[in-house]
């Protein structure tokens, strides 16, 4: 395979430990050129606001970073596919909450879980979150920056988003489609039946992305190998290369040059010193023949 030693966009989710203002500065100093961070604590559902100097001093470590992309992720309690109205509600809110945070920090990507339907069906629950979507938009008018991003799934339970025929259809179910994008997630696509571990799975499952989504809406990658095999339909992370996707897959997904300006953030486990997101990075660079 030809590399090519043109930059690409690589990083890792970061801690925001102590701040989000210092979520920064560990992207920097694990050679983020990508960062994903929460803005609130992801298990909770409500957060103190966003101190202004906390927000100033975020900004300011950012500029003096090199981190060209940023991504927040919302919530892990969010469910706007759920069939109780009141929790449907409470997530509503607390995901208005998390664009609101995004806009405050600049950050342009929301990345999210489309939610699970909980025994209401594949299609109800669907339509209550392309409706929590429209609900969000409208609310938050004033921050059009703020992209609302849906991740593919690895359709655990009763998990929607696990076929592109779903991320298609809350797309589709949106009326401001310029406020909407997808993040992929190489570990959830796998985990979900699409096999990229060759070059013609690879290439299959991209062109049926293009045919059902849209290429042109991928614009956040989640780089991630995975701990169980093809088609479990169960998310467990695993460092890249050390999976059951194995390093082919990671190799033509960082040499397609289709996504060389899409930024791709790493969710591989880690310990606090963040040494595993340094070799998982250096591995992706030499997969890309960039010294």
């Amino acid at each position: 395979m030809k590399k090519n030693n043109e930059a690409r966009l690589f990083g890792a989710h970061m801690p925001i430990g102590g701040g989000v203002e210092n979520a920064p500065l560990s992207g920097k100093k694990t050679g983020c050129a990508v960062m994903q961070i929460f803005t609130k604590n992801s298990n909770q559902w409500k957060a103190k606001n966003l101190e202004p100097s906390s927000v100033e001093k975020y900004l300011k470590n950012l500029g003096e970073s090199g981190i060209k992309a940023v991504a927040s992720h919302d919530s892990y309690l969010i469910n706007l596919g759920s069939p109780n109205p009141v929790l449907r509600e409470k997530s509503l809110a607390a995901f208005i909450d998390e664009i609101e945070r995004a806009a405050l920090l600049k950050i342009p990507f929301l990345v999210f879980h489309p939610g699970s339907h909980l025994g209401s069906g594949e299609e109800a629950g669907l339509d209550a979150v392309a409706e929590c979507m429209n609900k969000a938009i409208s609310a938050t008018k004033k921050h059009p920056d703020v992209m609302l991003v849906i991740e593919t799934t690895a359709g655990q339970g009763t998990n929607l988003g696990y076929k592109f025929e779903h991320i298609a259809r809350l797309i589709d179910g949106v009326k401001d489609q310029g406020r909407v994008g997808v993040c992929l997630d190489t570990c959830h696509v796998f985990a979900a039946g699409y096999d990229i571990r060759t070059e013609a799975g690879y290439k299959k499952t991209f062109a049926e992305f293009d045919r059902i989504i849209g290429l042109d809406k991928l614009v956040f990658f989640h780089v991630n190998d995975s701990k169980k095999d093809f088609g479990s339909r169960v998310d467990r992370h695993e460092h890249i290369g050390k999976g059951f996707i194995g390093e082919k897959a990671f190799e033509l997904l960082v040499n397609d040059k289709r996504f060389f300006k899409i930024p791709m953030a790493l969710e591989t486990p880690k310990e606090a010193d963040l040494k595993e997101d340094v070799e998982n990075l250096a591995t992706l660079r030499r997969l890309a023949g960039i010294s």
